[in-house]
C-alpha cells in the first residue's frame, strides 16, 4: 500500500433494527417491503434529520442523528444488497420490468450489486447501474471494490445478506440504529449486539430521538 492510500472498507451504515434485533418482518409483499414491521417506526430518527435526502422542505433535526444520516453516502463508491432488498419476487424472474422499490431516481448514485441465484441483465436508472450476481460474498465484494474505484463499499442489506458477510468476516465497520420498538418475530440481525464484540470494538451512543446508535469497528 502506497503512502497516503488506505484500504477500501466494507461498511454497514444506518442499518435499522428493533430493540429485539429484528431488521425485517415476516410476509414481505410489494405493498409491505418490511413485512409486518412498520418502517416508519424504524426510520423515524433519520427521516426527521435536516440531512434526510428525501426532505422536501426546510427544517429537520441537527446533532448526532443528522451527522450519521449525512454520513450514509460519504466516500461510498458501490453498494451490495440482497435480492429481497431489491424487490419482493422470489425464484426465477417472472419478468424483468421490476426495477426496484425506488422509482426512476434511486438513492444510491453508484453501481449496485444485487446478489441473486437468478441473474438478469444489468440496467441503469439515472446515475445508478444495477448488476445481478450469483456469487459468494468474497467474489461479490471484489467486484464491488473494483467498481468503487478506490472508494468504500456499502453493504446495504437486507439482514440475511449482512449476516452472510459477517459470517465470512468481510465487514469492517457497522452503524446499527436500534429503535425502541419490538417486533416479536422476523429476521434478526442479532439476539444481542454483544455477539459481535469478539471481532469488533463497540461504542453505544443514545440519541435524544429515542434510538440508540451502535458503532462497531474491526479490532
Amino acid at each position: 500500500m502506497t503512502a497516503g492510500h488506505r484500504p477500501q472498507l466494507l461498511k454497514v451504515q444506518s442499518f435499522n433494527v428493533t430493540a429485539d434485533g429484528v431488521a425485517a418482518g415476516e410476509d414481505q409483499t410489494l405493498e409491505r417491503p418490511f413485512g409486518h414491521v412498520d418502517p416508519d417506526r424504524l426510520f423515524a430518527w433519520c427521516e426527521a434529520t435536516a440531512g434526510w435526502p428525501h426532505r422536501t422542505g426546510p427544517g429537520g433535526s441537527r446533532g448526532l442523528d443528522d451527522h450519521l444520516a449525512r454520513d450514509f453516502h460519504h466516500g461510498i463508491g458501490a453498494e451490495i444488497m440482497g435480492r429481497n432488498k431489491f424487490g419482493p419476487q422470489r425464484g426465477p424472474w417472472r419478468d424483468e420490468e421490476w426495477k426496484g422499490w425506488w422509482g426512476e431516481e434511486p438513492p444510491f448514485h453508484t453501481p449496485v450489486f444485487v446478489l441473486t441465484h437468478h441473474e438478469r441483465p444489468s440496467f441503469t436508472l439515472s446515475d445508478t447501474t444495477f448488476h445481478f450476481l450469483d456469487a459468494d460474498p468474497a467474489t461479490a465484494l471484489a467486484r464491488a471494490k473494483e467498481a468503487a474505484e478506490g472508494k468504500d463499499v456499502r453493504l446495504g442489506g437486507g439482514v440475511t445478506t449482512v449476516r452472510e458477510f459477517l459470517d465470512a468476516d468481510l465487514v469492517d465497520t457497522l452503524h446499527v440504529a436500534v429503535s425502541p420498538v419490538e417486533a416479536g418475530t422476523g429476521l434478526r440481525l442479532w439476539d444481542s449486539p454483544e455477539e459481535l464484540t469478539d471481532r469488533f470494538h463497540l461504542d453505544v451512543v443514545p440519541s435524544p430521538s429515542g434510538v440508540t446508535h451502535h458503532l462497531f469497528w474491526r479490532k
